[in-house]
């Protein structure tokens, strides 16, 4: 075989090597989540994907651009609130592409036009609030920066979904103070708590005496109301008994407690206011017999 023929071969070789080099190169094989921004001797000419697209060679050219949310840490930022206090806040910037022509076109850096435009963005939302509520309105600030952000992070083609503040650190004064203020509040809810506890025990011990004191006077109700129908039961025992007793009998009775008045060792006489009337029983009993002697003579 000539040396052409092996020239030849070689040359046609390489050129095999050479297109089948340019063929893959031109072939992308793009992601769900991704897109190719191509240009065109310099032009763009739109976006690409997903799936496999084709490049002209040393015509076209491409660039690769992410569509799932990135994060950008924005370090410590020194700001001064509206009332001059000098506090370090740190906070996360979440974003997306939306337009991904315009996040190659209009913006070089994002992440730094990013950075750049949070801090200045911060420092003017930081400079209207006082300490305190820069402290207490976290989700306020939070959403303040995300829609300034999101109005300059528009025309770049991407959309700030969040910002999240992770710390907010006040001078070391500012600490120390809070942090006395927080131990006299919390002093002061014990005490509260302690008092309010003495009360509602107090209410509690007087509702207790309360009811002991109506349920005693309840007792002795019931007791005199029983005591009462016992005594009045006894006296209609009594005065049935004593529907049955005649005048002598009483009479004789009448005599026997003046037997025992007279049974003394001192000598005493005891005549009755109606003695007349004592004696008419007997008198009358006495007459009756005489009567019964008479007839029966």
């Amino acid at each position: 075989m000539s040396s052409a023929v092996v020239t030849a071969l070689c040359f046609g070789g390489f050129l095999l090597l050479f297109a089948a080099v340019v063929f893959f190169a031109a072939i992308k094989v793009v992601r769900e989540y991704q897109r190719l921004v191509v240009f065109r001797l310099g032009k763009c000419v739109g976006q690409r994907g997903p799936g496999l697209v084709l490049l002209i060679p040393f015509i076209e050219n491409a660039t690769w651009v992410d569509l799932r949310e990135q994060f950008l840490e924005v370090p410590h930022q020194t700001t001064i609130t509206k009332d001059n206090a000098t506090i370090s806040v740190d906070f996360l910037i979440y974003s997306k592409v939306v337009n991904p022509v315009d996040s190659v076109v209009q913006v070089g850096n994002f992440a730094g036009a990013s950075q750049g435009i949070a801090t200045t963005t911060l420092r003017a939302v930081i400079g209207d609030i006082m300490l305190d509520d820069v402290l207490a309105q976290r989700e306020h600030i939070n959403t303040v920066l995300r829609t300034k952000l999101d109005e300059v992070t528009e025309r770049w083609g991407n959309k700030v979904t969040a910002v999240e503040i992770r710390e907010i650190l006040p001078p070391r004064e500012v600490l120390e103070a809070m942090t006395r203020q927080m131990s006299a509040e919390r002093t002061r809810r014990a005490v509260v708590t302690e008092a309010e506890g003495k009360k509602e025990a107090t209410v509690t011990v007087a509702e207790g005496d309360k009811q002991s004191a109506i349920l005693r006077a309840e007792g002795e109700k019931q007791s005199r109301i029983l005591a009462a129908e016992g005594f009045g039961e006894a006296l209609s025992t009594i005065f049935n008994a004593a529907k049955g007793i005649d005048s002598k009998t009483m009479s004789l009775q009448y005599l026997e407690a003046l037997k025992v008045l007279g049974a003394g060792a001192s000598t005493k006489f005891i005549f009755p206011m109606e003695f007349t009337n004592l004696l008419k029983p007997f008198i009358g009993y006495a007459a009756e017999l005489s009567e019964g002697d008479e007839k029966k003579k």
